[in-house]
């Protein structure tokens, strides 16, 4: 009988203490990484997420966000690895910053391929929820990191210093765009001459009048920018969208419970309707209805009213110019498409046709 008591007991102290081994596993601070500042909808979006999972796990994961590229030192490409490897816990990243690692994450920055449907928004809620968005997923997965769920950085936009409102217009123009392979083709197709140059370096270049515009999403960092300090013009031509991807290192995800998995990508599927919301604020009203419903209604509700009330001119391009630029960049959409994949472009067609 006593060597029964014992046995149960020493079970007993087994069992509890690889208990509390599995809690002590948990880090103190898991670090989430974040390209721009945190004022931007980006980091606002990291952020939400963040506070949200610390609120519904009773604060047993605490994520801290990490804006400014801080831990890549600046290197933005560089993200997906240091994810992978484990120096950086989360991730709430862009597509574009991923293509270098991932070719297929190169599927939204088709020069007006998304837009091509008449609900540009729906044609990416597609693609996100169907066979592209699923095969997107799996490659970056199949590279070694875990997806959780989507995020919205939002259509890109051009800014410039004198007005584009046609083909015509963006011939010999410097535009600064993201070091990846994909825009150089695009503007250098529409006649401009793109330049791949660093943040810092292109404020100068506004500021002096050496670089011309840029592109970038109005909301998410047009606005946060405040680009109607360097460019009075607005080319509203939607041109790519950048997702967003919230990814975790697989160890780090494996890690945890199933219960906090769960909370986890819960939590996850709020973030991305609060992310689409501030990316998409200003094209409908249920946006913002539904950012009060929560108490997170932003400082800027009406976008394109700050801009014009800032001096800057919203161009939009008629129909006419907009099947221009469409023609221009086929043969962008033709070579990345072999890139790409064409069975990937292909289910995304199938996707954004299916979109109602």
């Amino acid at each position: 009988m006593k060597r029964v008591l014992l046995c149960c007991l020493l079970a007993a102290a087994v069992l509890c203490t690889g208990l509390g081994q599995a809690h002590a596993a948990y880090k103190q601070e898991y670090k989430l990484s974040v390209v721009p500042g945190q004022s931007s909808g980006w980091g606002m979006s990291a952020l939400f997420f963040a506070n949200l999972v610390k609120e519904k796990t009773n604060g047993r994961i605490n994520i801290k966000v990490y804006c400014n590229s801080q831990l890549m030192s600046g290197m933005q490409t560089s993200e997906f690895l240091l994810l992978r490897n484990g120096i950086i816990d989360f991730a709430l990243a862009s597509t574009i910053n991923w293509s270098p690692q991932v070719k297929q994450l190169n599927l939204p920055c088709m020069p007006f391929f998304v837009t091509s449907h008449p609900d540009r928004y729906k044609a990416m809620d597609a693609i996100e929820a169907g066979k592209s968005g699923k095969m997107l997923i799996s490659a970056i997965e199949k590279k070694g990191v875990h997806f959780i769920g989507w995020g919205e950085n939002g259509f890109r936009e051009l800014t410039t210093s004198k007005k584009v409102a046609s083909l015509a217009d963006l011939k010999g123009m410097k535009i600064r765009v993201v070091g990846s392979p994909i825009f150089v083709d695009t503007f250098r197709a529409l006649g401009a001459n793109p330049a791949t140059i660093n943040w810092s370096e292109a404020i100068v270049g506004f500021q002096q009048g050496t670089v011309d515009g840029q592109e970038n999403p109005t909301n998410g960092i047009n606005i946060p920018s405040k680009m109607w300090q360097y460019h009075k013009f607005h080319c509203d031509w939607h041109y790519v969208i950048d997702p967003l991807m919230l990814c975790s290192n697989q160890a780090v995800w494996k890690n945890f419970s199933a219960e906090d998995q769960k909370i986890l990508m819960e939590c996850a599927k709020e973030m991305e309707r609060y992310s689409k919301a501030l990316s998409r604020l200003g094209q409908d009203p249920s946006y913002l209805a539904y950012l009060e419903s929560i108490n997170k209604k932003p400082e800027v509700t009406d976008p394109y009213g700050v801009l014009k009330a800032n001096g800057m001119t919203v161009v939009t391009p008629s129909e006419e110019d907009m099947k221009a630029f469409f023609k221009a960049t086929q043969g962008v959409r033709d070579k990345w498409t072999k890139n790409i994949g064409p069975e990937l472009v292909k289910a995304a067609e199938d996707d954004i046709a299916a979109a109602k």
